[in-house]
This record gives C-alpha cells, sequence and structure tokens, in this order.
C-alpha cells in the first residue's frame, strides 16, 4: 500500500513537472481591452480664462490679461476709464482644457484642468471666472468656473532664493464645467457601427469577426486590418444590449511580431518573447586604453646658470578584456539569447551594437525601433 502512494506521488510530481515545461496558452483578452467602436470617445475642449483671488503670485500687468480684466469689469457693469492699468498680481491669465466624455448631457459636470500662460508664480487660492470651453469645431460646449485645486507649492525670497515642491502653476477643478452642449457619435446614427482594433493585425480582426458572428450570426465583417463593421437593429436599446454583450466576449489577440525597442537616450532595450536567432557567433572583448601624464620638476645643478623646469612623463598602458565566443544555436529564444549576452558580460550600450550587427548579418529575426 505504501509503494503504491509512493508511485501516486511521483506520478503527480513528474505531471506537474512536465506542465511546467509546456508553453503557456495565450491568454483571452476582452473586445473592449483590444479596440473600440468608431465615433464613441471623448472630444477635447480648450477655452481662456481669468483666475482671480491670488497671493500676489499673478501676472504684473500682462497686456491681454489687462484687456481680459476690463472685459470682465464692462460685464459687470464696472467699466475702467481710459488709460488706466490695474494692478493685477492677484490675477493671472490661464488656459483651460477638459474632456468631453461620449454620451455627456448638458447639465452634467465634468472636470477641468487650468494652466498659467504668462509669468504667475502660482494658482493656490485662486479661482476662475466663468469662461466658455470651446471644441474643435469652434462652438461653445461647456462653461467652466470654481476654485483651483493646487498640488504645488512655490516661494521665494527678496534675495532670489526660490523653493518649488511639485508644480503651482497647474491646478484641477473637480466638476469645475456644465456640459451646454451634447456631441453627436455613430451609436444612434446609421444601421452600422465600425468596431476598430488598436493595432493593426489581421488575424486579430478575423477572431474578432468569427466570435461576434458566434454570438450574432452574419452581422459582422472584415473592412481592413483595423475595422470590423457591425450590422445594428433598429432599437436603441437592443442596440446597447448588442454592444455591451460584444464588449465582453473572449477574443485571442494574435500574436506579437518579433520586435527590438532601443531607446538611445536611455540606453534602454526591450525585446519581445517572440525574437528569434538564426545559427551565428558572437565575440565581444574589449580594448581600454589608459594615458597618465606625471609632469616631474628638474632643478638646475648646484652653482649653475640653470633654470628650474618641468618635465613631462607620460605612462600609457592597454589593457584588453578577456575575449569570449558565445554559439547561438538556430531559433533561438529570448532567454537563450539573454544567458549569452549575459556571459559575454555585456552593458547596454554594447548590446545594441551586438543586435545591430546581427540583424546586418540576417541573424536576428525581428523589427528593431530605435527610439
Amino acid at each position: 500500500m505504501q509503494t503504491m502512494n509512493w508511485f501516486h506521488k511521483s506520478l503527480l510530481i513528474a505531471l506537474a513537472a512536465l506542465g511546467l515545461l509546456l508553453p503557456a496558452p495565450a491568454a483571452a483578452e476582452r473586445v473592449r481591452d483590444i479596440g473600440s467602436f468608431e465615433g464613441l470617445r471623448s472630444n477635447q475642449l480648450t477655452g481662456y480664462g481669468v483666475v482671480v483671488g491670488l497671493a500676489g503670485t499673478g501676472d504684473d500687468n500682462l497686456e491681454y490679461l489687462t484687456e481680459a480684466m476690463k472685459g470682465v469689469s464692462g460685464r459687470l457693469g464696472m467699466a475702467l476709464p481710459q488709460g488706466v492699468s490695474p494692478g493685477l498680481k492677484n490675477a493671472a491669465a490661464v488656459i483651460i482644457t477638459a474632456d468631453l466624455p461620449a454620451f455627456a448631457k448638458p447639465g452634467q459636470r465634468i472636470d477641468i484642468t487650468v494652466s498659467t500662460m504668462g509669468k504667475a508664480k502660482s494658482l493656490r487660492g485662486g479661482a476662475l471666472i466663468l469662461a466658455p470651453l470651446y471644441g474643435a469645431d469652434g462652438q461653445i460646449y461647456a462653461m467652466a468656473q470654481g476654485n483651483i485645486a493646487v498640488g504645488g507649492l512655490g516661494v521665494s525670497g527678496r534675495d532670489g532664493s526660490q523653493l518649488t515642491v511639485n508644480v503651482a502653476t497647474v491646478g484641477r477643478i473637480p466638476d469645475g464645467a456644465s456640459v451646454e452642449r451634447p456631441v453627436a457619435n455613430g451609436f444612434a446614427l446609421g444601421s452600422s457601427l465600425k468596431f476598430n482594433l488598436h493595432q493593426a493585425d489581421f488575424l486579430t480582426a478575423t477572431r474578432v469577426r468569427d466570435a461576434i458572428n458566434g454570438l450574432y450570426p452574419a452581422s459582422a465583417r472584415i473592412v481592413d486590418g483595423v475595422s470590423i463593421e457591425l450590422d445594428l437593429p433598429p432599437q436603441p436599446d437592443a442596440r446597447a444590449a448588442m454592444l455591451a454583450e460584444v464588449e465582453m466576449l473572449p477574443v485571442t489577440p494574435a500574436p506579437q511580431p518579433a520586435r527590438v525597442i532601443i531607446n538611445s537616450r536611455t540606453g534602454t532595450v526591450v525585446i519581445n518573447q517572440a525574437v528569434r536567432l538564426a545559427p551565428a557567433a558572437i565575440s565581444h572583448g574589449k580594448l581600454t586604453i589608459s594615458i597618465s601624464e606625471s609632469p616631474r620638476v628638474v632643478q638646475p645643478l648646484p652653482f649653475t646658470d640653470g633654470v628650474t623646469a618641468v618635465e613631462e612623463a607620460s605612462e600609457i598602458s592597454v589593457e584588453e578584456a578577456e575575449s569570449r565566443v558565445a554559439l547561438m544555436p538556430g531559433a533561438a529564444s529570448l532567454n537563450e539569447l539573454v544567458d549569452a549576452l549575459n556571459m559575454l558580460g555585456v552593458g547596454a550600450a554594447d548590446l545594441v551594437v551586438i543586435l545591430e550587427s546581427l540583424k546586418q548579418a540576417g541573424a536576428l529575426q525581428a523589427e528593431m525601433v530605435v527610439l
């Protein structure tokens, strides 16, 4: 009985080890994570405004700020006399930005970001005066106003010393704008809607189409490597139910192409799992030449007319690091490539040179992207 128990335990351990050696299947993703429906997106809004109530950290007599303040005071019935320029250390000209979500309706609130335009040092404690936010078509889609929340701090002394924590010239107003105009989208227009992949791939598009047709037969067709067109029912309620089910469908994306990403500014090198190597031998060695200067002071002999002089003395040394050769078999995987390069002791700069040489030799089966 004990022998049988030992046999079963050994069999289970062997099967578990075999399972670790087998390649893991590709994970399925939700349709909503690999693309989005055309037209159902946010829209950017921007505007110009004036922030008041600053504790002497605003713009100092900025011309366009002065004109803006004259306009604000004029709307409130307080027109300034001609030739009078108000001191505006407590006000700042700002640019307002916001994202208008899809399906936003009049009366709903959205967050806004406020950033200084001129020489204002801080927006802490300021309040934004009512300002319109425009879309790319020049129409007003929201009105912004409210007290600014600033996460930064900036102070300065009369001697020029300064202390800055984070950024004090940018702030946010949660729910700082009210939507005044909705944006038309493709949900309620037409009899079809396109689903666009984040990355173009015909295999992924085919799998998404097949998954949708498996749930709604003959309702999806491929337009190109990015877009899949869906036929929608006429009723909005049925459309929403269909899109909700489509978004949650599991789809296994196509394997990523072999790619090596090189950031020449930071020396960062990223190699994805699909990279393979043809048979190649890699030799790496370093030659270091050092030149040291040791000037010496030479004194003349006693009772002579000589003068003190400096004699140059140079010492040149050459040091060559041990050179190693790593043999890469055909179809070498990422792990084998990394192990070989670690054995050679290469750094980031040397790794870039080796990868470029492998690419030129035709041994690196991957796309190289230099940032």
